[in-house]
């Protein structure tokens, strides 16, 4: 099956923004899937220096590589956006998607991709509200997520649920829509694989987390051990 294309009066670019601490096969399918199902021309991967996480193992250039890494070889054009690391501070999502649609005027379609736990947190980012005129919002679906399930707040379900289309709605029109990748059945965590790692029980095989090449990254630099 092919993917559907944007209208031809439109660019369609998706933004995949995280820590990467470590990046792992989570962040591949989710971009992949929303390549696929979007038929994108590019996707952005932004290692971000978030200002809510403090904790963060791997240094931004090591996060930067990591996601470069990951991502290469792929069948699509992946672009490692270094815009938060180079502000060398922590940066509001909405801070970056401002700069981004800047730089491509205001008929490319953008698409911010997150994963349903980032949508739980949602109303706690920075002038949240405010993403959805500058970008849509795609959401790639955990197993049992529903908007209606636990821990989406009352008023990002609802401002969610209002602004669903269909996924090949969203490259004709630069912004504010959301959908769902509702069979994106990955549940990975970079948390617990940094406890796995440190742990030294981590081992790589084909069903691994962990890209390859990130993981040899990771054992050169001796990264995430105690």
């Amino acid at each position: 099956m092919t993917a559907p294309h944007c209208p031809a009066a439109f660019h369609c670019i998706l933004l995949l923004g995280g820590s990467f601490d470590p990046i792992h096969n989570g962040h591949v399918a989710l971009g992949a899937t929303f390549v696929h199902l979007l038929g994108a021309a590019e996707l952005r991967v932004i290692p971000t220096v978030p200002w809510q996480k403090s904790s963060l193992v791997a240094t931004p250039e090591q996060r930067a590589d990591m996601a470069a890494l990951a991502f290469a070889g792929q069948p699509y054009r992946v672009v490692v956006d270094r815009q938060e690391i180079d502000r060398g501070r922590p940066t509001y999502t909405v801070e970056t998607l401002r700069a981004i649609r800047a730089e491509v005027g205001p008929d490319t379609a953008l698409c911010f991709l997150m994963g349903a736990d980032q949508l739980q947190r949602l109303d706690t980012w920075h002038d949240w509200q405010a993403l959805f005129a500058l970008a849509h919002l795609c959401v790639a679906a955990r197993p049992g997520f529903t908007l209606d399930g636990p821990g989406i707040p009352a008023a990002v379900a609802a401002e969610f649920r209002n602004r669903l289309v269909a996924p090949q709605l969203l490259c004709g029109r630069p912004a504010g829509n959301t959908c769902i990748a509702a069979d994106l059945a990955v549940d990975i965590s970079s948390t617990r694989i940094r406890q796995q790692l440190a742990g030294g029980n981590y081992e790589y095989d084909s069903g691994s987390p962990i890209p390859a090449p990130v993981l040899d990254y990771i054992e050169q630099h001796n990264l995430y051990k105690k």
